[in-house]
């Protein structure tokens, strides 16, 4: 193939960071507001910024460590590949984050002006996370794929590099914004009876930072891992069975994805622009729905030109499809009538809430799993392996669009915060409560989308790890396997553990700091004192950087030890233990924490009693419960059963070589 041919995604990933800039000065241009706003929303970029440099400052440490152990035992390609993954994981979560943070208050100043305005700035500023993580995720592994000659062993180090990163990105970012939220809501909202967003709440700064670190640079990080997970699995898999042309395609599909996810974000700002009364949800729902259709067909020509067949480009509109139904089935547990039929157990409770809310999310893993499943059977009988990869390639293959429309939700969010915290006509507030709503169903929907994909991505890893250790069958009846697979299973739940007490921590530890102020400061709950907002920042920034390490080691030890200890058929029985569980259990956490965080917004819009009664504090109860487990624990679990398989995939042949 030629040079040219290799190096699509290269040129691709160019043009994307091309549309990107453009993005970005396309959303700098707009006025910040005025002097109050300003002032806020620079206080959230200092939070954001000075955690994430935190962040980084440790996980730089661990990468350079984990480089050094893959240069001794491998070679230095695999060490900078490795490095490369990891470096561009965090670059696209910093750029991303760098703008989100100052879209925010540009999203309040145009709500002032109309709701086509605000609209315009905070999707906008969402799509420079979508454009920068599909961009850089081409010009990373498109690179590695370029330079080292489809290199099986050096891609995987950079999509191992890819995940590790993101693993930390989401823990950390996860703790911290669950841990400045929990502070926020139980003191603010419950103990002392004060809205959303006051000024007079000690933690409010770092709850909006909260907003940028974990669905803004966390969600892009995670999504960024899955698209080079994607992409690397279909490469590796169509290679051993097509050869080049199998190994490049991939390349292709994503490369069209991107160009069309350009066109898609063009379309949606003209659609915005023409509308005399334009609907949010209809708006966006309209960005996805055009983008997919042209790739469906961009797919349908690249399938029959580079493999001859019509086959591939089925089962990546399948993928397509398959997300666009989790996507769905999502909504309606998180948004339609179970959250009606959740907020009428308010009034009785926390207890019959939280209860109520745990069955939602139990039943919501019927309908994913059966999309998933028939994807999974229908792609295995068109195209075997290969295209169990091809479907997850498929529904991640628009992840610029969609990308776009999840990041532009924490924008929205901190927009209103800013709008509250600066006491704008109520007017506004309204304005950008209604980007809110639809910004929350958006993430919903992401998660669910994130979910479905990760599943998806993991088998066609795990493929990947039998073919390169050749195993043929993986026999339950060998009581090594079993054992394995059992451990497999338990790991998502220990995993969730560590995860989850270090929310409860940092909360602890920021309750604790709200109620100090509120008693301490003379003058705050009356409003006529300032709190002390760094402060809240400080414990959520610690709180996160103490406990997100040994979590994210785990994916690194586990299949380490199981080979170790019970050989490389049981490191495949570990992973199929810790994919199946870890799927079930991030859909009922993602579903059920979704679900508790609307049921709170339908009572807070004046059913049930509204803000301040009993059913009121009830929903905070059981929204608060559910924050972890939607916006920390669940998501990260994607990862985990994804970096798993790679580090499989990248570890485990080098240590038979060097046990042997």
């Amino acid at each position: 193939m030629g040079a040219v041919t290799r190096l699509i995604s290269v040129i691709s990933g160019g043009i994307g960071l091309i549309f990107t800039i453009f993005l970005v000065f396309n959303v700098l241009e707009k006025s910040p507001g005025d002097e109050k706003m300003q002032k806020l929303s620079k206080a959230i970029q200092v939070g954001a910024k000075s955690f994430i440099i935190a962040e980084y400052r440790i996980l730089f440490i661990v990468l350079a460590l984990l480089a050094v152990f893959l240069w001794k035992i491998s070679s230095h390609s695999m060490a900078i590949s490795f490095l490369m993954g990891s470096i561009f994981s965090a670059l696209a979560g910093y750029f991303g984050l760098s703008i989100s943070t100052r879209a925010n208050s540009r999203t309040t100043y145009g709500a002032t002006k109309s709701l086509k305005d605000a609209l315009t700035i905070s999707f906008n500023g969402g799509a420079v996370m979508g454009m920068t993580v599909v961009s850089l995720g081409l010009i990373g592994l498109g690179g590695v794929f370029f330079l080292f000659d489809g290199n099986v062993e050096i891609m995987s180090g950079y999509a191992m590099g890819a995940s590790f990163a993101a693993l930390f990105a989401r823990v950390g970012g996860g703790i911290f914004t669950k841990a400045a939220d929990i502070g926020a809501d139980l003191v603010g909202k419950v103990e002392a009876n004060i809205p959303e967003d006051d000024p007079r709440n000690p933690a409010v700064i770092a709850d909006n930072v909260g907003d940028n670190v974990g669905d803004v640079a966390g969600m892009g990080a995670d999504l960024y891992e899955s698209y080079v997970g994607a992409i690397f699995s279909a490469s590796v898999l169509g290679g051993i069975d097509y050869s080049i042309k199998g190994a490049i395609f991939p390349f292709f599909v994503a490369s069209s994805g991107l160009l069309l996810s350009i066109l898609g974000i063009i379309l949606v700002n003209l659609f915005i622009k023409k509308s005399d009364n334009v609907e949010p949800q209809k708006a966006l729902d309209f960005g996805t729905y055009i983008t997919s259709f042209f790739q469906a067909i961009a797919v349908i020509v690249l399938s029959k030109i580079i493999l001859g067949s019509f086959k591939p480009a089925l089962i990546a509109i399948l993928g397509m499809m398959v997300g666009i139904l989790i996507g769905a089935v999502t909504e309606y547990y998180t948004s339609k009538k179970p959250i009606d039929d959740l907020a009428k157990s308010a009034p009785s409770g926390p207890a019959p809430l939280i209860i109520n809310g745990l069955a939602l999310g139990m039943e919501s893993t019927l309908l994913p799993v059966l999309f998933i499943g028939i994807s999974i059977v229908l792609s295995f009988k068109l195209y075997g392996l290969y295209g169990i990869a091809i479907a997850a390639l498929g529904m991640l293959s628009t992840l610029g669009i969609t990308l776009s429309i999840d990041a532009y939700g924490p924008i929205a969010d901190n927009a209103g915060g800013i709008a509250q915290m600066a006491k704008l006509d109520p007017h506004v507030r309204e304005i950008t409560d209604k980007l809110d709503t639809v910004g929350n169903t958006t993430a919903a929907i992401g998660k669910g989308f994130a979910i479905g994909s990760a599943a998806l991505t993991a088998l066609a890893l795990f493929a990947s790890y039998t073919q390169e250790v050749n195993i043929s069958v993986v026999d339950l009846n060998h009581a090594n396997v079993f054992v394995a697979l059992l451990a497999g299973a338990m790991l998502p739940f220990l995993f969730s553990s560590l995860v989850l007490k270090a929310v409860g921590k940092a909360a602890n530890l920021m309750v604790e700091e709200v109620r100090r102020q509120f008693k301490e400061i003379v003058g705050l709950i009356d409003g006529k004192a300032e709190p002390n907002y760094g402060k809240c920042v400080k414990i959520a920034t610690s709180g996160a950087l103490k406990h997100m390490v040994l979590p994210s080691l785990i994916a690194i030890i586990a299949p380490i030890l199981t080979y170790l200890l019970l050989g490389k058929e049981a490191v495949a029985g570990m992973l199929a233990g810790a994919t199946v569980c870890g799927v079930m259990l991030a859909i009922f956490m993602a579903n059920s924490g979704g679900a508790w965080d609307n049921a709170k917004k339908t009572i807070e819009s004046g059913e049930l009693g509204g803000k301040g009664s009993l059913s009121h504090k009830a929903s905070i109860v059981g929204d608060t419960v559910g924050d972890p487990l939607k916006d920390t624990a669940g998501p990260s679990i994607n990862i985990l059963i994804k970096l798993m398989s790679i580090v499989s995939i990248v570890i485990i042949p080098i240590l038979e070589v060097f046990l042997s």
